[in-house]
């Protein structure tokens, strides 16, 4: 029988969460606005569709060139001093983290694939919270069951362009890459 880990209860900031993070391997949460949240299992399907999007982003970042990395499910996206995202896969640009490191230095392109525990939270507070990044300039939103993409694109001067992808190529610049939708999906 497995052990169940307590939460603790009391707000924290960034830097606390990963130091809580670093000592409780075992649970995986996010922080949102100083409290944490337990990620609930994945569903297969939610596997293959991070998987097949990390692997996407990572091919067309070597093809092209760019100095950049695509991480799988490791790094946080801090959203603020009280917030912490765990993205399913991500895209940092620039000088490559520490090893040790639990939050990307500098995301650029940020993938969630929507579950239905999440798909608000996906859709309106990460959504909301992500644009505000200077260094985002990305966000995919994968509906793995429909087979859609929802891009949303912020501007060099932060209007933000929302598009709806069934199929197709999807060039994403900064840090200009281009991947195909139907990779962002198992066959």
């Amino acid at each position: 029988m497995s052990e169940q880990t307590e939460l603790p209860t009391e707000p924290m900031t960034v830097e606390a969460f990963c130091a809580w993070a670093d000592a409780a391997p075992r649970v995986r949460c996010e922080l949102e606005e100083g409290r944490l949240v337990a990620m609930a299992p994945e569903r297969a399907i939610h596997g293959e569709a991070k998987a097949a999007a990390w692997l996407a982003l990572r091919n067309a970042i070597r093809a092209a060139g760019v100095d950049c990395r695509a991480y799988l499910d490791s790094l946080a996206v801090a959203a603020g001093p009280n917030s912490a995202y765990q993205p399913d896969a991500l895209v940092n640009c620039g000088t490559p983290p520490a090893p040790t490191a639990l939050v990307a230095p500098n995301p650029v392109v940020v993938v969630e694939v929507s579950s239905p525990s999440t798909s608000r939270v996906d859709a309106v507070a990460k959504f909301l919270d992500y644009m505000r990044l200077d260094s985002i300039r990305h966000y995919l939103l994968i509906d793995a069951m429909k087979r859609i993409v929802v891009h949303h694109r912020k501007e060099a001067d932060g209007r933000i362009m929302t598009m709806i992808l069934p199929a197709g190529p999807l060039t994403l610049d900064p840090p200009g890459i281009t991947i195909q939708v139907e990779d962002l999906f198992e066959a």
